[in-house]
């Protein structure tokens, strides 16, 4: 949910201000309003400092820097020099010039073995210097001043020296490398030297959002901060040479938004962030996505062996530090793989459906593999589309009513009305809690009072006539929007189904490379099979069980339930 901020306006005299600013870090619960980018040069600076040692940090965690980039730029060069002087041989570089010197012209050429003329060596000073069993024909001629072919470049170097000044630079890079992994037990100071510098540029930010009033002698500063500090801001501030006005926040403040959620929901709140924060007087769709996108994530990998090894994966991830946050949220998804691939009876693209060893009792908790007729799963991605829509539209008109009050949200209850009206009605009728005449009548009211609102009151300060043309309007929008939308949940079936069915590919590879299993050797290469296989299976489908349910999140629900990310995040002054 979204807390509930104090607006504070500080005054006080311009020469208290970086003690009042310092003061405030150390109570680390105001957000002073200030400019997220660099506002002058010195800031500029400041700023390119924190780039500067993000990248440093980057760079010795992945054991590298510039000056090593530049060895292996100079190593591939040149490897390259070799590559090109190799076919030449060893020869002095000395003696040419001293031909050369003599008056001797030397020509250096290069061409394949058919097109070598014999002749060549009685007409002319030349001399091969490649193997007679290769492609291509190195040789010399001197003094050529009528040879028919192209000269090439002469080498700049000989083998030898060539060879050598990469031994040279190999060296030095393993000698370098050694020198960065040493860097490595620098990383917890260089990240707490970046946070400093982080620290003081928010400092500087906040001092040059402050306002100057009484001819530069006072200074203004407005903040924020949960509702439930107040008094120990108040009490703090008491205590400072400064006046400060409060008031409960409202939308036009444009406050920061701070999200206060329950241990399982807070781990998904990295996900809306990807998208932005609400405004303050929307609403928080963490505690949606948290479940939607975790139940659609399972629906996507779908299988119980899977979602084990995901538990796996999160649990080293709490040994690497870069990743330890990242362990709740890959553990619990893995849970939700492994429930729900077993509700759909799959252990590394097996139906256990099928293995006598699972009691009878067990197998009547598994999904069917027909629903009416269609596969199980498709029926059932359909379902929790409509859902999840279903329940982003009563978002949408609950937030409206707030916001707009009932009568200017007419429109919106009538679409609601209408289809989730029209969703439950069918569900009661489906399962017969409804006959078909009260059905009937029931659809007709609930079609009569939605008509009432899109058609004629969706504007109650606007011509009726104009009213019908808009409702007309968005009727054509959300009825071809609308069936796309709840189409698109089609992928989570897919996805699972794809994933499945690569995984059972390989395990046919697998036991085709078995055959009868008479011979134990063949076990070996099998189970590589197996192992490599499913560890690409299981790479690709957790990719596409991320990127998918997230875009059901961030645009079906997000569309119909009206969401909108300008929010900006909460960011006390602190220490």
């Amino acid at each position: 949910m979204i807390e509930k901020m104090t607006r504070y306006d500080f005054v006080l005299l311009s020469s208290d201000k970086e003690g009042f600013l310092e003061q405030l870090r150390e109570l680390g619960v105001v957000d002073i309003k200030r400019s997220d980018r660099a506002v002058d040069e010195r800031s500029e600076q400041m700023l390119e400092g924190i780039r500067l040692a993000k990248k440093e940090i980057e760079l010795v965690e992945a054991g590298t820097d510039a000056h090593l980039e530049e060895l292996l730029s100079r190593l591939a060069s040149q490897q390259e020099l070799a590559a090109a002087v190799e076919p030449w041989g060893d020869f002095d570089p000395a003696r040419f010039e001293e031909l050369r010197s003599l008056g001797v012209d030397c020509g250096f050429y290069c061409v394949s073995r058919k097109e070598f003329k014999p002749e060549w060596e009685d007409n002319y000073a030349l001399q091969t210097v490649s193997d007679p069993a290769d492609a291509k024909v190195y040789f010399v001629v001197f003094n050529p001043e009528d040879f028919p072919l192209k000269r090439l470049p002469e080498p700049k170097c000989s083998l030898s020296e060539a060879q050598k000044a990469v031994r040279d630079t190999e060296s030095e890079i393993e000698a370098y490398r050694k020198v960065l992994e040493g860097r490595k037990s620098e990383i917890p100071a260089l990240e707490a030297a970046l946070k400093e510098r982080t620290d003081e540029l928010n400092m500087y930010l906040a001092s040059q959002a402050g306002q100057s009033a009484a001819e530069n002698l006072l200074c203004c500063f407005e903040g924020y901060a949960p509702q439930q500090d107040r008094e120990k801001i108040l009490a703090a501030v008491a205590k400072m040479d400064v006046v400060v006005l409060d008031a409960a926040a409202v939308v036009e403040d444009n406050p920061p938004i701070k999200l206060r959620n329950n241990k399982f929901v807070s781990m998904f709140e990295m996900l809306t962030d990807m998208y932005g924060r609400p405004a303050y007087d929307g609403f928080d769709p963490t505690p949606f996505i948290s479940i939607f996108f975790l139940l659609f994530f399972a629906f996507c990998m779908g299988d119980a062996g899977y979602g084990l090894i995901l538990i796996v994966i999160g649990l080293l991830l709490k040994k690497v530090k870069s990743f330890a946050s990242f362990s709740p949220l890959v553990v619990t998804l893995g849970i939700a793989t492994t429930v729900i691939g077993f509700l759909f009876h799959t252990f590394f693209s097996c139906d256990i459906a099928s293995w006598a060893c699972i009691p009878d009792a067990v197998k009547k908790v598994f999904l069917p593999s027909k629903i009416m007729g269609f596969d199980g799963t498709m029926v059932l991605s359909i379902i929790v589309g409509i859902v999840h829509i279903s329940l982003a539209m009563i978002v949408k008109t609950v937030m409206a009513t707030r916001n707009k009050g009932f009568l200017n949200s007419l429109s919106t209850w009538g679409w609601t009305l209408l289809i989730v009206g029209g969703v439950v009605v069918g569900l009661f009728s489906l399962i017969g809690v409804l006959n078909a005449a009260a059905t009937k009548w029931v659809i007709i009211v609930l079609g009569v009072l939605s008509a009432l609102g899109i058609f004629l009151l969706n504007n109650l300060h606007r011509n009726p006539l104009l009213n019908i043309g808009s409702g007309l309007w968005e009727t054509y929008n959300t009825a071809t929007g609308l069936l796309g939308d709840v189409l698109s949940y089609l992928r989570l079936y897919a996805l699972g189904l794809a994933g499945s069915m690569l995984g059972l590919a390989f395990n046919s590879i697998g036991m085709m490379i078995v055959g009868d299993g008479s011979s134990v050797l063949m076990w070996i290469p099998a189970v590589l099979v197996f192992i490599v296989g499913h560890t690409l299976n299981i790479a690709m489908a957790a990719l596409g069980a991320f990127v998918h349910p997230l875009r059901l999140n961030f645009l079906e629900f997000f569309k119909n339930s009206g969401y909108e990310a300008n929010g900006q995040k909460y960011n006390p002054l602190k220490k």
